[in-house]
This record gives structure tokens, C-alpha cells and sequence, in this order.
């Protein structure tokens, strides 16, 4: 897709660039997108969503600008994370999440995202798999969250493999649940930026929510509730088996990870990677990729995941599970 941006003034011009055309190098770095400054025009070319989101960014900019109001880095860098959200035409359909109070409005910021949810929305199980800061963990505690606030299930029940990557827990001080909490803690992080504390800790201590490692699992059956499994790629085979196998009649499950992060030892195979494979076609599972193109983080992450990207990743090589996007119904 092209399309131009025209504007009004030279000084306009001056004002929306930045000294030294910093503000423009911000927009550049924010988005796929091919910005070319030329007199009075800005030119952009790349995919469709792409230049939607950077074409709002700077009549953004540009409204601000005709306002008399001054441009800052810091201001560009808000403009950008509030109108990169993707507004693709599902963007306020299936998956307009209910917000707590005082805690952050879940959306899906790319197509890619936007799968994910409606692909949670529409399976009894669900697995993700896709690089860091694609939205994986986020976005499943969102959803799980809006079918607790609109009373769809009773609980939610949030799970991580407690496995080191270089250290042991043994040498954190404390009881078994001061050892586990901080494998944790990402799920705590996803809880407060969507809740206000205060609530958190009531449905918490209230055990709407439970938040455990997945050594506690076994044995029980998960009825009635909102299961998510994240780092489910340092769940052995045998681990990943008996975690699907706790799922009761009425729940839902939501498996998310990284397989190009497995922290097991090399002997071991990860259970995400086998499931791909073991599990593809069944009917009420499906299956969602996120890629580079869905990372929301700080705009470096995507450059430096690419990176890591170019180096062969056995545990990446030898997933060749359903293509990316593609769910099964």
C-alpha cells in the first residue's frame, strides 16, 4: 500500500519532523513502513495495517502540531503506542474485552494477535507459540479475565513450569512459595497492569484466581475454570501430558511458549514442540504463531529477535506444527 500525507506549511513541516528529523526517525523505527519525507509530503509504502497505523500517527502529530501544541519525543512515543493498536475492520468485534476498573483496556494490536484471541474464543484448547513480546501471556490472562467478570467461568487457574535457566532454586532463600514466586512473577505483572491491586489480592486470597507451579497439577481436575499454561516449552513430553489431562468438562485451556527459549536439559525434548504434531487436526484445539511481526514491546525487541533469529535453533527446526495463524476447528 502507498499513500501520501500532505502538509500544510514548510514550518508545519519543520514542526512535525523534529529537529533533525528525530520525530520522523521515531515513526521509521515504529512501524514496517517506508517514510520518505519530500517538501511538503510525506510518502509511505508498506503492508496495508502498517501504513493505516503510521498514516494515523502523523495526522496525530500533524493535528497537534496545527494546534500549537510542541512535539517532544516523549509525546511522539505515546502518540505512536496509542495509535499503533491495530484497527483492522474485526478490531471492535469478537474481541472487544471487558476492562476492570482502573485497570488497563486489553486489545489486540496486530492481525496476528487478533487471531489469537478469536482462536481462544472459539477453542476448548488452545496453544500459542511465538518469539517474546508478541503478547502471548498478556492476552490470555485478558481473556480469561473478561470470562470471569462476565460470570462465564468460576476461576482462574494460572501455571508455569518452575525450571531453571542457570539457577537453582535451592539457592533462594525462603519456603517452597517464596522459591516458586518468582517463575511467577510475569503472570503477577499481567494481573496488576489489568487490575487494580487491591483486586488482585482479593481474588487472589478469595482463590478466584491461583496462581501455581505445574509440579502442584497433578492429581487434580481443573473444572469450571480459565487454565493458562505459560514457558510451556520447559514442560517435558510426560509434563505436558498430564497437564492437558487435568482439564475438567466445563474449562477452558490456553498453552503458551517459546521454542526457540527451552531451558531443558538436552536430553530431554520439550512437550510444546511434540504436541504440535501429536495434537494437530483434533477438532476444538487450535493451534496460533505469532512471529517478529507481533512483538508490542520496546521497538528494539523486534530488531533484536531477528537477530537471534539468523542462528539454527534445533528445538525451532524440528517444530514444523501447523503454519502460522492456522487453527484447527
Amino acid at each position: 500500500m502507498q499513500t501520501s500525507l500532505v502538509l500544510v506549511s514548510k514550518e508545519g513541516v519543520l514542526k512535525l519532523l523534529g529537529p533533525r528529523d528525530v520525530f520522523l526517525r521515531q515513526v521509521r523505527e515504529a512501524f514496517d513502513v517506508k517514510v520518505v519525507a519530500r517538501g511538503q509530503e510525506v510518502h509511505l509504502d508498506g503492508r496495508d495495517e502498517e501504513v493505516a497505523a503510521c498514516r494515523r500517527v502523523l495526522q496525530e502529530m500533524q493535528q497537534r502540531v496545527d494546534r500549537d501544541e510542541r512535539l517532544t519525543p516523549g509525546v511522539v512515543a505515546d502518540i505512536i503506542e496509542t495509535f499503533r493498536t491495530w484497527q483492522g475492520p474485526e478490531a471492535n468485534g469478537a474481541a472487544a474485552l471487558q476492562a476492570f476498573d482502573g485497570g488497563r483496556v486489553p486489545r489486540p494490536k496486530t492481525p496476528g494477535q487478533m487471531r489469537y484471541v478469536e482462536s481462544i474464543l472459539g477453542h476448548e484448547i488452545v496453544f500459542c507459540i511465538g518469539p517474546a513480546g508478541t503478547g502471548k501471556t498478556y492476552l490470555a490472562v485478558a481473556v480469561a479475565l473478561d470470562y470471569l467478570k462476565r460470570g462465564e467461568l468460576k476461576r482462574i487457574v494460572l501455571c508455569r513450569p518452575a525450571v531453571e535457566a542457570g539457577e537453582h532454586l535451592g539457592f533462594l532463600p525462603g519456603d517452597l512459595r517464596s522459591k516458586v514466586n518468582p517463575y511467577l512473577r510475569p503472570l503477577y505483572d499481567a494481573l496488576h497492569d489489568l487490575m487494580p491491586p487491591s483486586t488482585v489480592k482479593k481474588y487472589v486470597d478469595n482463590d478466584l484466581i491461583e496462581i501455581l507451579p505445574l509440579a502442584f497439577v497433578r492429581g487434580r481436575t481443573l473444572d469450571n475454570c480459565f487454565i493458562i499454561l505459560d514457558e510451556a516449552q520447559n514442560c517435558t513430553v510426560e509434563q505436558m501430558k498430564t497437564f492437558l489431562t487435568r482439564l475438567g468438562t466445563c474449562a477452558k485451556l490456553v498453552v503458551t511458549g517459546d521454542i526457540t527459549q527451552v531451558d531443558l536439559p538436552h536430553d530431554k525434548q520439550s512437550g510444546l514442540v511434540d504436541v504440535q504434531n501429536r495434537l494437530s487436526g483434533i477438532k476444538g484445539i487450535g493451534f496460533t504463531r505469532l512471529g517478529v511481526q507481533d512483538i508490542v514491546r520496546h521497538r528494539l525487541v523486534r530488531a533484536i529477535v531477528t537477530a537471534y533469529q539468523k542462528e539454527v535453533v534445533p528445538e525451532a527446526d524440528a517444530a514444523q506444527g501447523p503454519p502460522e495463524g492456522k487453527d484447527h476447528a
